[in-house]
């Protein structure tokens, strides 16, 4: 028989950072066919919201327990961002070098890294890479300061929600996280030449069925 351990080396895990952020604009089709990287990305904070309980009750007991949906909803802080995502936060260049806001806003993908460290193997034992579908960015608020004595960068925030996708016999979902330390190499070499480009093919967003396909398959 096997007995619990504790203050297993490799087992003590922690998650850092965020890098390699690539934005993918979702196209008419519905597909996300040419990823940018996003550079001074500062933060990604994931706010899941819903799988709220509901209580039913019959009888004068407790009868079941439904659970409300679940959604999504992420925030982007970056000191900037590509040109690129200008459509999908509400502005369309009319002439060149004019501007106009409040325009529909375009949805996007988004493809970011973390960091997962241990005791045993260091700050970068594996990575996890987050793929996040369907997303809008809401309006943000933006503040111009003067410069004075203690000049610090101005930063963009957003917040954004998201549309669930297909994802084969499960259900539908906005947010994929693929493990390193868990999945097969030839899997991780199929999704990083997909989502950072490569000889031969440019960097895109491959939906979630497909993802799921091929690590089934490239085993």
């Amino acid at each position: 028989m096997a007995e619990l351990q504790w203050n297993v080396a490799t087992e003590k895990a922690y998650q850092t950072g965020v890098d390699k952020v690539a934005l993918f604009v979702r196209d008419a089709a519905g597909d996300y066919p040419l990823g940018v990287a996003w550079e001074g990305v500062q933060s990604i904070v994931e706010s899941p919201e819903g799988a709220e309980a509901n209580d039913l009750y019959a009888n004068n007991l407790k009868y079941t327990t439904l659970m409300s949906a679940e959604k999504f909803n992420f925030t982007i802080e970056a000191y900037t961002y590509p040109v690129e995502f200008e459509v999908c936060d509400g502005s369309v260049e009319a002439e060149t070098g004019v501007m106009l806001s409040q325009q529909t806003r375009k949805s996007f993908g988004l493809v970011y890294r973390s960091t997962v460290g241990n005791d045993a193997e260091g700050p970068e034992a594996s990575y996890k890479y987050h793929l996040i579908y369907g997303a809008r960015a809401t309006p943000s608020e933006v503040t111009n300061e003067s410069v004075n004595d203690s000049v610090e960068p101005g930063s963009f925030s957003w917040e954004c929600n998201t549309t669930p996708e297909t994802a084969g016999s499960y259900k539908p979902t906005s947010h994929v996280v693929i493990d390193t330390a868990r999945a097969t190499a030839a899997f991780l070499a199929w999704i990083e030449e997909q989502i950072w480009g490569g000889e031969s093919v440019d960097p895109n967003l491959p939906s979630i069925t497909e993802v799921l396909s091929q690590a089934a398959t490239l085993v």
